[in-house]
């Protein structure tokens, strides 16, 4: 068990506490839960050198159950509280803004026991008999449940590619394979993910067979042939194989990423050239001879067509650009020159200045940028405008010191307050190299109210970058209503970036504004709102989304070179 799933453990068993009215013991689970999250090694390493009561919150009472869970993959505590709660009372948990407390007085006085009866009692508007609660209670739980219920059991596309890069690398581990892929929405980038699909392509599948359902994550096997398998993880998250001959992989990775409009476009196009199209390969309709199979490419050509990438494949004007040559050369990781937007332990990161500066060098990165939060952020530890001086003088001497290898920039993530002026006055902002303009507050205004509110702020002359432009986390929270047309228009005349921040739940912009933000010839930066070192590695799934925009390395701001950016940074703004 990695890091995250053995503090997931100890978070659990918190929540259960917290049910059962439990008091100082839960925040003291919590604790150690956040310590193990915040490790920058291997938990079990830590364990096999006796050092696990070294991470905060770890005493030794918790030091030996982590090492029960790295023995036997199980906690018997926990499975001794599961089994004095109603299961299903953990599953209400995960309603947005339903806690502990909340959910014991439900179980208590209407006797609510898991999600479907909650939803139930409050559209029958049975919350209100109870005393602290009304029609807006009602309502706000209806939306936390209708929320909880779009996620679903998908996949954030971060997880998802996880999961499959390490059951492919499990696979090749066990079997010799000419070809191994995953497919479907995932290879296309999607930002959830329903289910995995993995492609090999192999003469002798048998074997490839054995090694998937053997895979120590399975929880069940559905199914088991001779090309095609499928099991579900202990995850919940269903996985399917197919297997194929190593001539005709090309012909299948194509047809089984889809997606199905693409691939039906794809087939009329070939229909009207005298070609019968599937996931064999493409035949010659009349004489059933093979034209093309053994790569996508091959097909493509012998459709008249150039490659197109996976992120495209949506029959969303893809085929027509390409007809006409003019798909976009999609932006690629190698192409980022940079990070502008990076949280420390001045504020709510956990990496010191120079780990900042380390990693940026590790990375091959010409730049990165510091961009803690600013004071009206309370809860992440937001700065003064006099700590905020303090730090600039700490990243100018660090600056020097590194100038030889990497530029370091000294910014901030400025909050946009409720009527659109910036937590800082301009005179704090005035020597830093990038500010990040972010709400982080009132997502609910109205859709006026919010666009002036943005484009305010935009039109100040301090910004650089409007940080995660729609305000939304995958799942958790929608985007909050503003006009986007208005603000690229601003941001246009401003100079004022987008950004795409690459955290896995937010990817925001998402790729449908990319596109728009391109066609308004409004810039994108390309960011991770990076608080850990391993979170530096977002900007992947930052660029996948990218790509699905259409944006090409000229859209992308980030991938310019130090001082192309530092003169389009300086632009005489604040």
């Amino acid at each position: 068990m990695d890091n995250a799933e053995i503090a997931a453990v100890f978070y659990e068993v918190a929540d259960i506490l917290d049910l059962q009215g439990v008091p100082f013991k839960p925040n003291a689970y919590r604790r150690a839960a956040r310590g193990i999250e915040d490790l920058d090694e291997d938990i079990s390493k830590m364990a096999s050198e006796g050092r696990l009561e070294e991470i905060p919150g770890v005493g030794e009472s918790v030091a030996k159950k982590i090492d029960e869970v790295l023995r036997t993959g199980r906690l018997s505590y926990l499975d001794k509280l599961r089994s004095q709660v109603p299961a299903g009372l953990l599953a209400i948990l995960r309603i947005p803004d339903v806690g502990p407390k909340t959910a014991m007085v439900l179980h208590r006085e209407l006797g609510i026991a898991d999600v479907e009866q909650l939803k139930e009692a409050a559209a029958q508007h049975k919350l209100r008999s109870i005393k602290g609660f009304g029609e807006k209670s009602e309502e706000k739980i209806l939306q936390g449940i209708q929320t909880l219920e779009s996620k679903g059991k998908r996949l954030l596309l971060g997880e998802a590619l996880l999961v499959a890069e390490a059951y492919i690398e499990y696979l090749k581990s066990r079997v010799s394979l000419d070809h191994a892929s995953f497919a479907g929405s995932l290879r296309r980038g999607k930002e959830t993910v329903g289910d995995i699909d993995l492609l090999v392509g192999d003469d002798k599948p048998a074997s490839v067979m054995e090694a998937f359902v053997s895979y120590p994550e399975v929880r069940e096997v559905l199914m088991r042939g001779p090309t095609k398998s499928s099991v579900v993880l202990r995850s919940g998250l269903q996985v399917d194989i197919r297997a194929v001959e190593t001539k005709s992989y090309g012909a299948a990775l194509l047809y089984f990423t889809g997606s199905k409009d693409h691939n039906i476009a794809l087939r009329r196009a070939g229909v009207e050239m005298g070609f019968k199209l599937n996931e064999y390969g493409l035949f010659e309709r009349d004489s059933g001879k093979l034209v093309a199979a053994s790569t996508e490419e091959e097909v493509y050509q012998a459709l008249g067509l150039p490659l197109i990438p996976p992120e495209l494949r949506e029959d969303a004007g893809e085929l027509e650009a390409a007809r006409k040559g003019e798909l976009p050369e999609l932006v690629q990781r190698e192409d980022i020159r940079g990070d502008l937007h990076v949280h420390t332990d001045w504020s709510d990161g956990i990496m010191p200045l120079e780990k900042v500066v380390a990693e940026g060098i590790a990375r091959g990165y010409e730049y990165i940028a510091v961009t803690d939060h600013s004071q009206s952020l309370k809860i992440t530890g937001g700065l003064t405008p006099e700590r905020l001086a303090e730090q600039v003088r700490e990243v100018r001497k660090l600056a020097k010191a590194f100038e030889d290898e990497i530029l370091l920039l000294s910014g901030s993530e400025v909050d946009i307050k409720n009527d659109g002026t910036l937590d800082f006055p301009k005179r704090s902002m005035k020597d830093l190299d990038v500010v990040v303009g972010s709400v982080h507050s009132r997502f609910k205004m109205g859709r006026q109210e919010m666009t002036d509110r943005i484009v305010k702020a935009i039109e100040s002359g301090s910004i650089d970058i409007l940080g995660h432009p729609t305000g939304r986390l995958i799942g958790q929270r929608k985007p909050y209503e503003v006009d986007l047309e208005r603000v690229f228009e601003a941001a246009k005349s401003a100079g004022v970036a987008m950004e795409l921040n690459s955290f896995p739940d937010r990817l925001d912009l998402g790729d449908a504004h990319c596109r728009l933000a391109r066609h308004a010839r409004v810039k994108v930066a390309v960011g991770t709102d990076a608080h850990r070192p391993e979170q530096l590695g977002y900007i992947g799934l930052g660029v996948i989304t990218a790509r699905r925009g259409w944006l090409e390395r000229r859209d992308v701001l980030n991938t310019a070179g130090s001082k192309d950016l530092q003169a389009h940074l300086g632009g005489g703004r604040r």
